[in-house]
């Protein structure tokens, strides 16, 4: 299935959950926040919470400095 991350369209697995995206971009396990569908998922439910075929998957990281 195809999904929306930061704008860019992304091939994932049917199934696919929001730690699976985060996993694909290669980001930070720490320091990243997620929204879908401009709903913030807590990191506690990346593992369950699964993306429908189209969802926007917005992936923040935080930068440090000044």
């Amino acid at each position: 299935m195809n999904v929306l991350i930061n704008g860019v369209d992304r091939e994932l697995a049917d199934g696919a959950t929001v730690a699976d995206a985060v996993q694909v971009c290669d980001a930070p396990r720490s320091g990243v926040a997620v929204a879908v569908d401009g709903s913030v998922v807590p990191k506690t439910r990346w593992a369950e919470v699964t993306l429908r075929p189209g969802a926007a998957v917005e992936l923040l990281t935080a930068v440090q400095g000044g």
